[in-house]
């Protein structure tokens, strides 16, 4: 290792070069603390005379990305980070590891620790600056990681298949087909060749994200396994859950088998052939020899307990067979309920596969309407995804349900198993029959149910409770993470306190002008420019403008400062509802604190509450308690809202250029000093 000295570009006294070091940050929850501690690095090294790189693994990316020149290059790596990041390609560096906070508060510290770091063997090691939770983060992220790789061979394979049964398909004794060797079967085999390999996928990539590429194979073949239960001598595979557990136990088991130390001769064939082959053969054997069997007898005993239950009240009969079906959505607990109801049809029973046939489409339909009539509360993927659900569902494709339930298992499978007992409760009491194995609307479009009418009521009761029960679930669980916590405006004071309460005059009397006055609070707003007047440039694409400027907040919480500034920002007639606007960006603060230190909070929220991007500033003399890392209390707040629909990264964006320049402390001094709002204004504009 080489010690600074001198200026940038020259030798030192002692005629050695300056020390040369590379970084990563990053932050899981956002992009703020991610380019602030890029920043603090930075500027730490120029005051000690080092050069060095940062590469930032923010929300929109990687920017600034590492090359393998800086790499080879460096005489150390520094990574700051709150996740997992790919530190293969420093081996043989000297690496230190710890979290993204102490890139912003400590990084002079970390520039002289790096030089006595540990050098990173040839696979990835443990991090070694961990925080309380971190476990249960990785272990929330993988999971997500499993499910997104997951969603396109849902999407893509049910959709081919439904468009086969559509065009192509015809109902048969043995269910509801297409005829072998012709055009639309082969469009069906294409279709069932996603629906194959999305179970490997979503084990595969959950135990991608632990154990990083040694992982991906025995995540996969695990999946693989997890889904052929005649593996393991059971007549149904164990599904979705199977490929959840399969992808936590490769990952798990690779992170520990990288901790065996080696031969330094075997290390560099660890990665590619050890691991794999070792944990690959592992987890197979475990699944089908420990696991399995398990599988295997509850197939077998559930199969023997419904067969006594033949002689009971339908409608009991019916509500466990929906509880059944939609449980584990293609594994050993549904497929036994199926299978049951499909025996009974040989006999002359159809009412079995009627109750069947009811609950099958009810979770892919009851999660494609939740989307539908909440959509506030999800993604847009997860939107996409429940269009797709839709389609799915019409044609008895329970598997449309499986990315939801995957993300959000403690929400989904209880809405979907009780929509699934009312459909089933229902077609059981209206005696309804299915003579085809095969369940959905499509069934009774082609003739093959009697008592259609009570089948269709069936299934539209149980799509509405699925769908009603996760929305509240999923508000229930935004409701108790934001801490059930309804802000307190501010004082109101009326709009026609006027100049006399510090509104400029012209102030219109909408949400943001009421409650300006108090504490020589200004609200602004913009007055058209004088003709032949050019304007100054624009801050932040003129999103933040004179209307969104307080130089005093009233607030003297979080809460209630939040709220405040979404009445201000309601002022520019960009906010459709500010209860809406605050109640996301109170879900936000409970993921994590907005308030980054150094007196800076910047509290965002993405949400259809707002039409456009609308960006407000604030500040505050004596200091908001906003949880900031550092302890310091929130003087100079801004407040980010961006639509859900049309943001894309535009709101992380704006974080990425305010985080970087509010790390400036002569930036912050003009900021805070500033007279009044043109002035602070003008400050602002130096942000590019």
């Amino acid at each position: 290792m080489t010690s600074p000295a001198g200026r940038p570009g020259d030798a030192g006294a002692s005629g050695r070069e300056r020390l040369k070091l590379v970084a990563v940050t990053a932050c899981p929850t956002g992009i703020a603390h991610t380019y602030m501690a890029a920043e603090k690095l930075q500027q730490a090294a120029a005051e000690l005379g080092v050069d060095i790189k940062v590469e930032t693994q923010g929300s929109i990316g990687a920017e600034n990305v590492l090359s393998d020149n800086d790499v080879r290059e460096a005489d150390g790596v520094i990574i700051a980070a709150d996740k997992e990041v790919d530190r293969e390609r420093f081996a043989g560096k000297r690496v230190l590891s710890t979290g993204v906070a102490d890139g912003v508060h400590r990084p002079k510290e970390l520039i002289e620790r790096v030089r006595t770091a540990p050098v990173q063997e040839g696979s990835v090691a443990a991090a070694d600056g961990g925080a309380g939770g971190k476990e249960r983060s990785l272990a929330y992220k993988a999971l997500m990681n499993g499910v997104s790789y997951m969603i396109p061979f849902v999407v893509v394979g049910g959709l081919l298949i439904a468009i086969a049964l559509a065009l192509g398909g015809h109902a048969t004794a043995e269910g509801y087909a297409v005829t072998p060797g012709t055009f639309w079967d082969h469009v069906f085999q294409i279709g069932a060749l996603g629906f194959t390999l999305m179970i490997p996928i979503l084990s595969g990539y959950i135990a991608y994200a632990i154990g990083d590429r040694p992982a991906l194979v025995p995540g996969m073949i695990g999946g693989f396994i997890a889904n052929t239960g005649a593996l393991y001598d059971s007549e149904s595979g164990a599904g979705f859950i199977g490929a959840i557990v399969t992808g936590f136990l490769a990952g798990y088991l690779v992170l520990w088998i990288k901790k065996v130390k080696v031969p330094k001769v075997v290390q560099p064939i660890m990665p590619i052939i050890v691991i794999p082959i070792v944990a690959t053969t592992a987890l197979g054997l475990f699944f089908i020899y420990v696991v399995g069997k398990p599988i295997s007898w509850v197939f077998e005993s559930l199969t023997s307990r419904l067969s006594g239950m033949t002689g009971t009240s339908a409608i009991l009969l019916g509500a466990l067979l929906g509880l059944m079906i939609a449980f584990d959505m293609g594994g050993p607990v549904n497929k036994t309920a199926f299978l049951f109801g499909t025996g009974l049809i040989a006999s002359g029973n159809y009412a079995v596969m009627g109750m069947c046939a009811a609950a099958i489409p009810v979770m892919p339909l009851g999660q494609g309407l939740a989307t539908v009539l909440r959509r506030k509360l999800y993604s847009e993927q997860e939107r996409d995804t429940g269009m797709a659900a839709l389609f799915m569902g019409v044609f008895g494709i329970s598997e449309g349900a499986i990315p939801f339930a995957a993300a959000r298992p403690a929400v989904v499978i209880p809405a979907n198993m009780l929509g699934g007992a009312v459909a089933g409760a229902i077609a059981g009491v209206a005696g309804v029959g299915d003579h085809v194995p095969h369940g959905g609307p499509i069934v009774a479009v082609l003739g093959a149910v009697s008592g259609v009418g009570w089948f269709l009521v069936a299934i539209a009761a149980g799509t509405v409770v699925t769908a009603l029960t996760t929305n509240a679930l999923i508000e229930i669980k935004e409701r108790r993470a934001a801490g059930a916590v309804r802000p307190a405006a501010g004082p109101p004071v009326p709009a026609a306190a006027g100049a006399g309460a510090g509104v400029v005059p012209g102030t219109g009397t909408g949400p943001a002008a009421v409650g300006a006055a108090a504490g020589g609070t200004a609200v602004l707003t913009k007055s058209a420019p004088a003709p032949g007047v050019v304007e100054p440039p624009e801050v932040l694409s003129g999103y933040l403008t004179e209307r969104t400027v307080r130089t005093e907040l009233v607030s003297d919480s979080k809460e209630a400062a939040i709220r405040e500034m979404a009445e201000m920002l309601a002022g520019t007639g960009n906010v459709r509802d500010v209860e809406e606007l605050v109640r996301v960006a109170l879900a936000r603060e409970a993921q994590g604190t907005t308030g980054l230190g150094e007196s800076i909070a910047i509290p965002h929220a993405k949400t259809d509450a707002v039409a456009r991007p609308t960006v407000g500033f604030a500040r505050s003399t004596e200091g908001i308690e906003w949880g900031a890392p550092d302890g310091t209390k929130a003087r100079l707040v801004f407040m980010i809202s961006v639509p859900e629909a049309a943001a894309g990264d535009e709101h992380l964006r704006i974080l990425a250029l305010l985080s970087r320049k509010l790390m400036d402390s002569a930036f912050r001094e003009r900021l805070q000093s500033a007279p009044d709002a043109p002035a602070v204004l003008e400050v602002l504009r130096e942000i590019r």
